[in-house]
């Protein structure tokens, strides 16, 4: 049993700060005091600094996917949809994982907390950890266009998250790109352009399989259900170098 099912089964406690914290406690049952910690009143072993980073991580991707598709002042069963799709197919959450996101994310969704400050405290658990921020914006899109668009209400609030984040305008277009513009897909997945120098692409290409390897995102906090989506994007880098490599003659 990995850490978030113990924290499901209550054999493990945690305690979480702010916002996210509130959403935890509630989802769990569990008391959120008036200093704004989240805990177990119990004596168990708490979370390690790892775990705790991952559970964060776990946390903040659905309470920002509750609110996100909110933007429109509603919840549609296709958005609904959207994000049981994303638990199931891309995460592989097994029953209780899915039960425990599923509930964070209907907790979120009427908590008088919103988007940005949600955003705000992933960022400051994750502000030196570029990959965990590119992750979220990749989530966040991934969902948004599940149903086939992009609406402008979605849209506003993950370039909320942008900029808390602190991507530039560029880094946010050639996210955006993946999932809105084919033609330059390829290229958008390793952050270049069509025009980029083949030695600056395989630059890019190599710095971004050593900093998305598997083992090395796992070493920075994700959390195991997130496992998946990651060596996806890990294999998405490859594949897409392959594209390129045939399109420009890359040896």
């Amino acid at each position: 049993m990995g850490f978030l099912g113990k924290v499901i089964g209550g054999t493990i406690g945690f305690a979480m700060a702010g916002p996210l914290g509130a959403i935890a406690g509630a989802a769990l049952g569990h008391a959120f005091d008036s200093g704004g910690q989240t805990y177990y009143r119990t004596e168990r072993a708490r979370l390690s600094a790892g775990e705790e980073a991952q559970f964060t991580f776990f946390v903040a991707a659905f309470s920002m996917l509750a609110k996100l598709v909110k933007a429109d002042g509603q919840v549609s069963k296709e958005e609904i949809k959207a994000v049981e799709n994303f638990m199931v197919y891309d995460l592989n959450l097994n029953p209780e994982s899915k039960r425990l996101a599923t509930n964070i994310f209907h907790t979120a969704i009427d908590s008088p907390d919103n988007f940005n400050a949600f955003a705000g405290q992933f960022y400051n658990q994750f502000r030196s950890q570029y990959q965990m921020l590119d992750l979220m914006i990749d989530i966040l899109l991934r969902v948004s266009v599940a149903d086939g668009t992009l609406s402008p209400n979605e849209e506003k609030l993950i370039l909320s998250a942008v900029k808390i984040f602190n991507f530039n305008d560029e880094k946010y277009r050639k996210l955006k790109s993946k999932y809105i513009q084919n033609v330059e897909k390829y290229y958008a997945v390793l952050g270049c352009d069509r025009n980029d120098s083949n030695e600056h692409i395989k630059k890019q290409y190599r710095k971004l399989v050593s900093d998305y390897h598997p083992d090395k995102i796992a070493s920075k906090g994700l959390p195991e259900e997130f496992a998946k989506f990651a060596s996806d994007k890990f294999r998405e880098i490859q594949s897409a170098y392959e594209e390129i490599k045939k399109e420009k003659g890359i040896k």
